[in-house]
């Protein structure tokens, strides 16, 4: 049976595992840094310490064959995918230029990774100059998201939704690339909200490169939890989106 790793720093991971699980039956091992959330705000020093430093412990104690860092802001900001066998997460900027009908996109992320060279590069390796591409930071989206505020507090989740993405809508942006794993939890009030734009979420992507890795045979599904901090709070949090799996420490 494969195994395959996916980690970040809170839920966002469990929008690619959702999407590896729906295409691949393999042992998916899930660990929440918690002790480091949120990656989005560490220095790219900081970042390139905790990363080296999870996916050798991961290395060590699981032995996957795919180790996936499910966090947009380190796959961006460092260069973790020179390391054997590990996949980082990306705005699908490529399929974003082929979806647009205005040449407007835009690309909803964390603070840093907003304000980071490493997604200007990004942009210019892979959108033509013909496209606009704009940065957005949403990253109050992603901490409601966290925090499982999305579920309970809609009107909250709507104003702050509205606020963050209706101005670029009104300048014609018609793709916005979820480049935070955080973000697809968040699919279905976009689309309500608004509902002549398109959302892109890179998780398929991912799965695509894993199973182009991977000599997949069938097998069965197998889930495990992880958590870094306090695995109580976090099984709370798992519970309110519907997740009973026990949560074990690391």
């Amino acid at each position: 049976m494969p195994k395959i790793a996916v980690f970040d720093s809170g839920l966002g991971s469990l929008s690619v595992i959702k999407s590896i699980q729906k295409k691949i039956n393999a042992e998916v091992i899930y660990f929440a840094d918690q002790d480091n959330y949120p990656y989005g705000t560490k220095s790219v020093r900081q970042l390139d310490k905790i990363i080296k430093s999870t996916i050798s412990k991961l290395q060590e104690k699981f032995e996957p064959d795919i180790i996936v860092v499910g966090s947009n802001t380190p796959s961006l900001l460092l260069d973790i995918e020179k390391m054997n066998k590990i996949i980082g997460v990306f705005p699908p900027l490529k399929e974003a230029v082929s979806k647009t009908k205005t040449g407007l996109i835009g690309i909803l992320a964390t603070r840093s990774v907003v304000k980071s060279k490493s997604l200007d590069k990004y942009i210019k390796k892979n959108v033509s100059y013909k496209i606009q591409v704009t940065k957005i930071n949403a990253t109050p989206l992603v901490d409601l998201v966290e925090s499982g505020k999305f579920l309970s507090k809609k009107q909250v989740l709507i104003n702050i939704i509205k606020k963050t993405i209706t101005p670029y809508i009104e300048k014609n942006i018609d793709v916005f690339t979820l480049s935070s794993t955080h973000l697809p939890f968040l699919l279905p009030i976009l689309k309500e909200l608004f509902p002549n734009v398109l959302f892109l979420d890179p998780a398929d992507l991912v799965t695509q490169r894993v199973l182009k890795i991977l000599n997949h045979k069938k097998s069965k599904n197998v889930f495990k939890i992880y958590a870094s901090g306090n695995t109580e709070n976090f099984h709370k949090k798992l519970m309110k989106i519907g997740i009973k799996n026990k949560v074990n420490s690391l």
